[in-house]
């Protein structure tokens, strides 16, 4: 038997909660989601409503360690943005980098939205798993010009 601790413990009430949110998926996600599922962007793979305890990132890039936030109105009252910035201050201590949008931004211009994440990925130096995949091209092949 495997007596390793694990380093993300998730409660089962989590897990139900992550799914249910999968389930329940406003425009604005929806639109994003379309974009990115599948390794659709450059060959990054994101996955929706993950659980890392104690919380859930609305998506999740695990070779960027990249967190998308997909803010509604609710993220907009004072005590709210007090706690995401609690929130994303101890996700960035865990090696985290977290970046925001507001639904208003998405459904407006979602290209400014795949730009910023795009640049954050390449700015991390993390590989796609495409570019791997593929012969390095003579100028180098570098993750960053996927995203130009």
């Amino acid at each position: 038997m495997d007596e390793r601790p694990k380093l993300n413990k998730v409660s089962p009430r989590l897990r139900r909660f992550a799914r249910a949110q999968r389930q329940d998926m406003r425009h604005a996600e929806a639109l994003f989601w379309e974009q990115v599922r599948g390794g659709r962007f450059h060959g990054v793979k994101f996955k929706r409503q993950v659980p890392i305890a104690p919380f859930i990132a609305d998506f999740y890039c695990a070779s960027a360690r990249l967190i998308v936030e997909i803010d509604g109105p609710v993220h907009e009252a004072e005590e709210r943005r007090r706690r995401d910035q609690a929130r994303d201050a101890w996700l960035a201590a865990q090696g985290f980098l977290i970046l925001r949008f507001s639904t208003d931004l998405v459904l407006s211009n979602l290209g400014v939205v795949m730009d910023a994440i795009g640049a954050a990925i390449a700015d991390r130096g993390f590989p796609s798993p495409a570019s791997l995949r593929e012969a390095p091209s003579l100028a180098g092949g570098e993750f960053a010009s996927a995203f130009s």
